[in-house]
C-alpha cells in the first residue's frame, strides 16, 4: 500500500493540467465564506482531478470503478476519450440522473443491493474477471493525490484563508487537502498566517471518520440513507485514514435538514448543488467564521426536478427553524 505525498500532489498537479479545469474561488454574499465552485469543473465535480492523475500513471486499456456517480462520471468521460471500455458499479439508490449520464457517456452500468461496501467488493471482484485496472473513488494513492491538487489552488487563490471545509464520502479529498496543507508552508516560514485548519464534514448517519479517529482504529458504520448520496461511505480508506489522522484538524457532522437548507440558500445566490457538495457549506455556516474560510463545492451533478423535489419536500415536512446565519 502506498502512501501518497505532497510531492505526489504537486507532480499530480502538472499531469491533469492540460485535462482539468482551474475553477474560480467566489465569496457566499455577505459572509466568510468562499466557494471553491468544483461543480464548475469539465464533469461536473472535483473527480476529475483524480481520475485523470490515475489514467495518467497507469494508462489503463480496460477499467472498472465503484462509485455513487460523480467519479463514475469522469470515469467514463476519460475513458470515452480514450476509446476503452469502463464499467462502474453503483448501489440500487444511486440517483438515476447520474446513472443515466454513465450510460449516456459509454460506460456499463452494474447495480448491487446493499450498501457501499457491498458495490466496492463486486467493483474489486469485476476488476479481477475482466483483467481491467481499478480505479477507486477514493482509497487509492493517485486518486488522493490528484484530489489534493484541488488545495494547491486554494493556496495560491485564497493563501490567507483560515479553513478549508471538504465534504468527506471515502475520504480521498480530504485526505489530499491534508497533503496540500504543505503549499502554505512558505507563508508560515515567513509568519505571514498559520496554514488553514483542515475540516471534514460528514453526515450524522455516517461518521466513520470520526468514529475511526475517536477510537484510533477503523470503524465500518452501517449504511446509510442521507441525502448526501456521496457521502454514505461506511468504512475509512486504509490509504487515507492516516492521512487524515495525521493531518486533518477536525470532523463536524450535519443533519439532513441543515443540509438541504445550504443547497436553499446556494440556489439564491444561483447556484445549484448537489446535497454533497452543500454539507461543507452547512458546516462552515454553522461555525459563524469571522474570518474567511473556504468550502469545496465539490460537484452540481443534480437534475433540476430532484433538486426542486428535495427543497419541496423540506420546506413541507420540517419544523419552523431559524434561517443559516449569513450576516
Amino acid at each position: 500500500m502506498r502512501i501518497p505525498t505532497f510531492q505526489d500532489v504537486q507532480a499530480a498537479g502538472q499531469r491533469i493540467a492540460p485535462v482539468v479545469r482551474r475553477t474560480p474561488v467566489l465569496r457566499i454574499p455577505g459572509t466568510h465564506v468562499l466557494l471553491k465552485r468544483e461543480d464548475l469543473q469539465k464533469s461536473g465535480s472535483f473527480k476529475l482531478r483524480g481520475v485523470t492523475n490515475a489514467f495518467v500513471a497507469a494508462a489503463p486499456t480496460r477499467v472498472v470503478t465503484a462509485s455513487s456517480g460523480n467519479h463514475g462520471k469522469a470515469l467514463a468521460m476519460l475513458a470515452r476519450a480514450r476509446r476503452i471500455p469502463a464499467t462502474v458499479v453503483m448501489t440500487a439508490q444511486s440517483a438515476p440522473e447520474k446513472v443515466e449520464r454513465i450510460r449516456e457517456l459509454g460506460a456499463r452500468v452494474r447495480f448491487v443491493e446493499g450498501g457501499v461496501a457491498e458495490r466496492n467488493r463486486l467493483a474489486e471482484a469485476l476488476a479481477v474477471e475482466q483483467g481491467a485496472t481499478l480505479v477507486p473513488s477514493s482509497d487509492h494513492a493517485d486518486v488522493i493525490a490528484g484530489q489534493g491538487t484541488t488545495g494547491l489552488e486554494i493556496a495560491a487563490q485564497a493563501p490567507e484563508t483560515e479553513a478549508v471545509y471538504v465534504p468527506v464520502g471515502g475520504g480521498g479529498l480530504l485526505a489530499g487537502m491534508c497533503l496540500a496543507k504543505e503549499a502554505w508552508a512558505g507563508r508560515v516560514r515567513d509568519g505571514m498566517a498559520p496554514a488553514p485548519a483542515v475540516i471534514g464534514v460528514e453526515p450524522v448517519s455516517a461518521p466513520r471518520y470520526a468514529l475511526s479517529l475517536a477510537t484510533g482504529r477503523p470503524v465500518t458504520v452501517p449504511p446509510s440513507a442521507s441525502v448526501a448520496d456521496g457521502l454514505r461511505g461506511q468504512s475509512p480508506g486504509c490509504v487515507a485514514l492516516p492521512i487524515v489522522a495525521a493531518g486533518s484538524d477536525r470532523l463536524m457532522a450535519v443533519e439532513d435538514d441543515e443540509i438541504l437548507r445550504a443547497m436553499s440558500l446556494l440556489l439564491g445566490c444561483g447556484v445549484v448543488a448537489e446535497p454533497s457538495s452543500a454539507a461543507a457549506v452547512a458546516a462552515a455556516l454553522r461555525a459563524e467564521h469571522t474570518r474567511d474560510v473556504v468550502v469545496v463545492l465539490t460537484g452540481g451533478n443534480i437534475s433540476r426536478a430532484r433538486f426542486d423535489k428535495l427543497l419541496a419536500d423540506e420546506a413541507r415536512t420540517r419544523d419552523p427553524l431559524p434561517a443559516l446565519a449569513v450576516g
